[in-house]
């Protein structure tokens, strides 16, 4: 999922690349990937040591991600241990920006009061993700870009915080994509459904594409030993440079795009091209009783004409 969000903003030696809740560092490793081959000179390896930048609340994971950072011949990794909420949006300056953020922001948290402080009274929200959004439009720099994972929540959500920054999203920034992700990438850790949101601070939003990221062939579910995989956005990267829309065999738009009108239309639910959803029929007992007894016939019949069938075979090779 990293290396797929990385390779997909094609991050280059000379701009800053930042991941402000950073875990482990396993975003900044892909962008280190992507650089390091990128790397010819003196100048630009002195570029790619100061080109990534992170910070991390907990303990264990920030020794980590500087630890990742050393193995990957940085030298003097640029990773803050603390919260990058704790600072208010409006103070930051330009240089505090980033030419490129990739984040998975933690999701289902709540923030203190104090904490949501720090941001405009139509921004703040009890969702820790949602603060995190507001957090990068503050941080990307003009012609920056941006790749971020989000809950479903945020997609279907309607309270305050959650429109308004739809709004600021279509308005101030060009939301050009939402992927929606299979279930269970994140195994067994969570089970909440995600989705990639790829923008940009080159102007506003003139359409938003989405696009259904089905499960791969021959997996119900991800999982600690079969994991989601690099090749498994291989649909993704094929559709990207040649984008179309595509309707499943039931129907529904697995890949559509949408005008910011067409959103607001929809009262900002970006719960599109998702994932079909089983329903389940409750009849009346008689009902159901004379349907089952109705299905009981069909199913016997068929059984006969095949006991039949094979009776007769028997029959001609005797």
């Amino acid at each position: 999922l990293t290396d797929f969000i990385a390779k997909t903003l094609q991050p280059k030696l000379g701009e800053r690349v930042a991941d402000l809740a950073c875990g482990t560092g396993g975003f900044l490793v892909s962008t280190l990937n992507i650089l390091n081959k990128q790397v010819k000179t003196v100048e630009d390896r002195e570029n790619y040591n100061r080109a990534v930048f992170g910070i991390e609340k907990k303990g264990q994971p920030y020794i980590l991600a500087v630890t990742n950072l050393l193995l990957h011949d940085v030298d003097n990794p640029d990773i803050i241990h603390g919260n990058s909420l704790e600072k208010r949006v409006t103070d930051y300056t330009d240089k505090d920006k980033f030419d490129v953020i990739m984040m998975n922001p933690p999701f289902g948290g709540s923030e203190l009061p104090v904490i949501k402080q720090n941001f405009p009274t139509d921004l703040q929200s009890s969702e820790t993700a949602d603060l995190f959004l507001a957090l990068i439009m503050y941080r990307l720099k003009d012609n920056g870009r941006v790749g971020v994972i989000l809950p479903d929540g945020f997609l279907f959500g309607n309270d305050d915080a959650k429109i308004n920054l739809k709004k600021r999203m279509l308005n101030a920034f060009n939301l050009h994509t939402i992927i929606r992700l299979p279930g269970s990438i994140f195994s067994p850790y969570t089970s909440i459904d995600t989705n990639i949101l790829f923008f940009d601070k080159t102007g506003p939003t003139k359409q938003t594409w989405f696009y259904r990221l089905d499960m791969p062939e021959g997996y119900k579910h991800f999982s600690k030993t079969r994991p989601m995989k690099l090749e498994h956005f291989k649909p993704v990267e094929e559709w990207w440079n040649n984008r179309h829309e595509i309707q499943d065999d039931a129907g529904n738009y697995k890949s559509k795009a949408y005008t910011p009108q067409e959103l607001a239309d929809n009262n900002y639910n970006f719960d599109l091209c998702g994932f079909p959803t089983e329903t389940e029929e409750v009849l009346p007992p008689e009902e159901l009783m004379s349907k089952y007894k109705e299905e009981r016939v069909k199913l016997n019949t068929k059984i006969d004409q095949t006991l039949s069938k094979i009776k007769a075979l028997l029959e001609e090779d005797d």
